[in-house]
């Protein structure tokens, strides 16, 4: 990767993330003539953990995105389509509402487990190389059945309110949540995003079949099994703390090769980078919309099951 195309993701991050912390401009002034003690407070408590949670579930979907790419040998493998996100969701949910699980961290625990499974199913129906529609068909199989799954179990959920108070979690959400949720969600992100960063050169190897990375002393199934693990632990942590989001797990790692002329392992770092950006900028689209009032969907009280998720 050129030196201008590092400066370039350096500037978009630093900029997304000053943006961020700082807009709508307006309000925060306000609340900084009229108390400069609350001012700061808003930002510590509110807006830093928000940009940290856009940019860190956003680079997870980069990167996992780019790393299943190259294990699966298809451009259209990503957390949501081969059904990861999906189960992630599946396995908060059951553990909120069905097990009892209100902490942070079993939460997370619980969204990679259920990312886990999606992918050992994609895996076990598909294949590791698999042919797109192969792939395709797959994936949208497990997602809309997770996805079922899911809207099952909140609708026989024992509090009434189950769905109502998930709602707006079930849309992908950074909305109140603290930091206790954003180190939750980021932290067993982070482990697991710098090993497979660190597979970054198997995964070039990977492009040029099982027979050459073998011969250089990496096993290739060994390799897939570690990668698609590692991408259900991150993507699963965040999943539990800020909903399902797709699409950005798809079009930054597209957006990345470019940058690397192709190689599947050099675009790991950029796909990550870009996706920070990208789901940082979304996140700034819609705070600075115009709002209309909530919809009456969602519940003004917090989630009973999810309420560790929403900060409250």
């Amino acid at each position: 990767m050129s030196r201008r195309s590092v400066l370039l993701l350096a500037a978009g991050i630093a900029l997304a993330a000053a943006l961020s912390l700082v807009l709508p401009i307006g309000s925060l002034l306000e609340t900084r003539r009229a108390d400069p003690g609350l001012a700061w407070m808003l930002i510590q408590e509110l807006r830093l953990p928000r940009t940290l949670l856009a940019l860190g579930y956003g680079a997870v979907l980069g990167l996992t995105g780019a790393a299943l790419q190259a294990t699966f040998a298809n451009p259209l493998a990503s957390p949501d389509i081969t059904g990861s996100s999906s189960g992630a969701a599946l396995g908060a949910v059951a553990g909120a509402y069905w097990l009892g699980i209100s902490g942070p961290l079993a939460l997370a625990a619980c969204g990679a487990l259920g990312a886990l499974v999606a992918l050992a199913v994609l895996i076990a129906l598909a294949g590791r190389r698999s042919e797109t529609a192969t792939l395709l068909l797959a994936g949208v199989a497990i997602a809309l059945a997770a996805s079922a799954g899911t809207s099952l179990l909140l609708a026989l959920a024992p509090s009434p309110f189950a769905f109502y108070d998930s709602f707006e979690w079930l849309m992908g959400s950074f909305v109140d949540r603290g930091m206790p949720q954003a180190l939750a969600a980021l932290v067993p992100a982070s482990i697991a995003s710098i090993l497979l960063v660190r597979r970054a050169q198997a995964l070039d190897m990977m492009a040029l079949g099982d027979d050459v990375l073998a011969s250089i002393g990496y096993r290739p199934r060994r390799l897939a099994v570690e990668v698609v693990t590692l991408s259900a632990i991150a993507v699963g942590a965040c999943v539990s703390v800020c909903g399902a989001i797709a699409f950005v797990g798809l079009i930054a790692p597209f957006l990345a090769r470019a940058m690397v002329r192709g190689h599947p392992g050099r675009a790991l770092v950029p796909a990550a980078a870009i996706g920070g950006i990208l789901l940082t900028s979304a996140d700034l689209l819609v705070r600075l919309a115009p709002a209309g009032g909530r919809s009456r969907l969602v519940s003004s009280r917090r989630p009973s099951g999810l309420r560790c998720l929403s900060g409250s």
